[in-house]
């Protein structure tokens, strides 16, 4: 088999994946051990983000692209979370069958909980890093995702 050779570029967006990838399984094992205590997953901790973010009400699909996830993945999220009584489903003037979703007063307070516990954590963990570079790092993962 003939495989084609990395440019110098392919071949550090390669790396840079595979670290993403190491992160992310890091960071998902974290999530789950800060949210915890509130009594939900990182992965439901992503979705009351995500509201918190937009500080308005989202569909299910406007909530999926902003986190990156399939539509099926986070509607199975929203519809747990909302019989969970951390979200509420909302009628769409926009749309008949997509409703509007937002945070329930419980939801909000695991979040500003969540909010609480995440901040602190953050500063230490990029403490030791240099401002600048993690600056770079903000701008460069935001130009890479606009190529998807």
């Amino acid at each position: 088999i003939n495989f084609m050779k990395h440019t110098q570029k392919g071949r550090v967006f390669t790396e840079i994946i595979l670290e993403i990838f190491k992160l992310s399984g890091m960071l998902s094992i974290e999530g789950d051990r800060l949210t915890k205590p509130q009594g939900i997953s990182s992965a439901r901790w992503k979705i009351l983000g995500a509201l918190a973010y937009s500080n308005t009400a989202m569909t299910v699909s406007q909530i999926a692209r902003q986190m990156g996830q399939s539509r099926q993945s986070v509607q199975r999220l929203v519809d747990a979370m909302y019989q969970d009584d951390l979200l509420n489903l909302e009628e769409n003037p926009d749309h008949k069958r997509a409703k509007l979703v937002s945070m329930t007063p419980s939801g909000a307070s695991i979040y500003e909980n969540m909010e609480a516990i995440q901040t602190p954590w953050a500063n230490e963990k990029a403490a030791n890093v240099d401002a600048e570079n993690l600056e770079i790092t903000l701008e460069t993962l935001k130009q890479l995702s606009t190529n998807f």
